[in-house]
């Protein structure tokens, strides 16, 4: 290997205090979108809830688009933004908040836990980042400790259609972030902009062809709570997200998810006084164990020689 691409795969690969500080926050903030979501579905139709989640989080990032003057893309880079929109947003949160009306917060944040698994496996075969051994053992690690944290809960009751949607919504997150990976000409703001209109579009059109009722939320708890997922769960979340996409490996940063769960937990004791799992110590420490195998593990300290 060239010293050059050696400092350059370092760089990559060992992420400098800004991008570690954007995770974090961005850890945090993903945690609470569950709750979230779940009040919204209580109030709204999952694809009506998720289709105006979409729009509105487009017309923010479009109007920042036109107030920065950030370029449209076109040709190919045009192409990859829609099918990152489609994927991502359109067919993905829309798998996501249809599977959140069955299934228990637990059970989707096991499935969740495999998205840096699907995130590595799907960047291998595009070949935006190499497969690698540690990448896959901690992936598992992390979903034996997603596992041991919310406990072992029988699925039996979830309808199949279910349990495949929330498998669907995972595969299309990590599709997502390889397709966003792949398109690093394209400003953060046109990807979201344009890809949330697109998901918006599709989500939007279902609800309709479905016969969804599309009312406007009634209380002013469900118009706070909505607002809160379109500015900060979404807007917020996805420009975090390719933040620290542009700067890390989409493999790494699918670890979200993953540091995503034991938050949960705790923010729904405060904030909704549900009792603690008895698995979050443990299921916690498993977890970390898996983030320092399939992640901390690959950095190289300067001056380090790749094996």
């Amino acid at each position: 290997m060239s010293d050059s691409a050696d400092v350059a795969n370092c760089h990559q690969k060992r992420p400098d205090a800004t991008t570690l500080v954007a995770f974090a926050v961005l850890v945090v903030v993903l945690a609470a979108n569950p709750l979230v979501v779940r009040f919204t579905d209580r109030a709204l139709p999952p694809l009506w809830g998720a289709g105006t989640r979409m729009a509105g989080g487009a017309l923010l990032f479009l109007a920042y688009m036109a107030i920065r003057r950030a370029p449209i893309p076109r040709g190919r880079a045009l192409l990859g933004t829609v099918g990152f929109g489609a994927v991502q947003f359109g067919l993905g949160f829309g798998l996501g908040y249809w599977a959140l009306v069955k299934i228990p917060a637990g059970t989707a944040g096991t499935m969740l836990a495999a998205l840096p698994l699907f995130t590595l496996a799907i960047a291998a075969l595009a070949r935006v980042e190499p497969m690698t051994l540690r990448g896959v053992a901690g992936s598992l690690i992390s979903m034996v400790g997603i596992v041991v944290l919310v406990g072992l809960r029988p699925a039996g009751s979830i309808p199949w259609p279910y349990m495949l949607a929330m498998m669907g919504f995972v595969v299309c997150l990590a599709a997502g972030l390889v397709i966003a990976k792949a398109l690093p000409q394209v400003h953060p703001a046109s990807l979201n902009g344009i890809g949330m209109l697109v998901g918006a579009i599709m989500l939007l059109s279902a609800s309709a062809a479905l016969g969804e009722p599309r009312p406007l939320p009634e209380a002013s708890l469900v118009w706070a709570v909505q607002l809160y997922v379109i500015i900060v769960g979404s807007v917020g979340v996805f420009s975090l997200i390719l933040f620290v996409l542009r700067r890390w490996t989409a493999s790494a940063t699918a670890y979200q998810t993953v540091l995503s769960p034991p938050v949960t937990i705790l923010l729904a004791a405060l904030l909704l006084h549900e009792p603690v799992s008895s698995g979050l110590v443990g299921g916690a420490a498993i977890i970390l164990i898996g983030v320092y195998v399939g992640v901390i593990s690959h950095w190289r300290l300067p001056g380090r020689r790749a094996e």
